[in-house]
């Protein structure tokens, strides 16, 4: 995503918890840039990585922490690394899947200078893609704290932002640029499905992305659990990076009450108006604690990010209401928490 992308968002997110969701950074602080494609930020710009001979014996506690950024070409992969960029990590654009490996190799004979590395990897070094296997396998056999996030955007949304900046498809060849779109969409499609984070940036502007990424990586502590509560109207389509989906149409629709129709499910009369309806709130009650026990699980697989969508008609009324007191509900019970109403304000 660029910024040509951006438009004025009908998306509110708001954060239960220690990050905050609204706080989105602006100052990057870079360093100049360096011809190796390697970006050092964070408060030791002046960080020196060493490039000799392995070393033997790495203690553990040095190895840094590590995100792997991916996903479709023109879904956003540079925003998200130059908001990473803006937290203090050491970024690595276009980087070779092979190499990973060595790199958080030579972060940890940096003596914690460079604590926390993120990886952009992408098709343009897609004859190195199949190495990329080989080299999680690797990490994982080190105990390296690895996370992968994979940014996904629909076909409309990228052949759009395609053709604005009229720029061809790394992928698309002599064809179209919706052929591109496909055959990476199949390149992709493993690291996809073992994504730790899947952002889908179709209705996100510049801004609206890098808070998201803001709060999910700018606390200094890492929760066990974060969850994404979203809104969305069943009219304006699924939201594809669901986790889990809860259809809100068998309560009774504000819209047909007039004076409640102007408002949204943030307005006290339109929430108390849906939580009278019987059934209300036996589903809040029961779906809060199904939730704790798939909470419970995702811990123990190790996922740590979540997004529930809750939808209606619209995405205005019951959505939105359900989606504010189950955010809260997890937020009590320790889980941190952002709120994102996707559809409020198109009508």
């Amino acid at each position: 995503m660029t910024e040509h992308d951006a438009r004025p968002g009908a998306q509110r997110d708001r954060t239960h918890g220690a990050t905050g969701g609204e706080a989105v950074r602006q100052d990057t602080g870079q360093g100049p840039a360096r011809p190796d494609a390697v970006r050092e930020t964070g408060q030791d710009n002046g960080a020196q990585v060493s490039t000799g001979s392995e070393t033997a014996g790495v203690p553990e506690a040095a190895i840094p922490e590590l995100v792997i950024i991916s996903g479709m070409s023109g879904a956003g992969r540079s925003t998200a690394a130059k908001c990473l960029e803006d937290l203090g990590w050491f970024v690595v654009d276009n980087l070779p899947p092979a190499l990973i490996p060595t790199m958080v190799e030579l972060g940890a004979r940096s003596q914690g200078n460079v604590a926390r590395i993120a990886v952009v990897v992408d098709v343009r070094g897609r004859r190195f893609f199949d190495n990329l296997r080989e080299s999680l396998a690797d990490l994982d056999t080190r105990g390296v704290t690895r996370r992968i996030v994979f940014l996904e955007s629909s076909d409309e949304a990228l052949v759009r932002r395609f053709e604005s900046v009229r720029r061809p498809h790394p992928l698309q060849g002599d064809g179209r640029i919706v052929d591109g779109i496909v055959a990476e969409r199949e390149l992709l499609r493993e690291l996809r499905g073992d994504a730790d984070l899947v952002i889908d940036t179709s209705s996100l502007n510049v801004h609206e992305l890098r808070a998201k990424m803001d709060a999910q990586f700018a606390g200094e502590e890492e929760p066990e659990l974060r969850a994404t509560v979203m809104s969305f109207g069943f009219k304006y389509g699924l939201p594809v990076d669901a986790d889990l989906v809860a259809d809100m149409r068998f309560l009774p629709n504000p819209h047909w009450v007039p004076e409640l129709r102007p408002y949204t499910g943030l307005n006290e009369e339109v929430a108390s108006y849906v939580f009278n309806q019987p059934g209300a709130k036996e589903f809040l009650d029961r779906y809060a604690e199904l939730l704790r026990l798939i909470a419970a699980g995702y811990r123990r697989e190790g996922k740590r990010y979540v997004t529930i969508a809750i939808g209606c008609t619209g995405g205005k009324h019951r959505s939105v209401a359900m989606s504010e007191k189950l955010a809260a509900r997890l937020a009590a019970e320790g889980v941190e928490t952002v709120v994102v109403h996707r559809d409020m304000g198109r009508e």
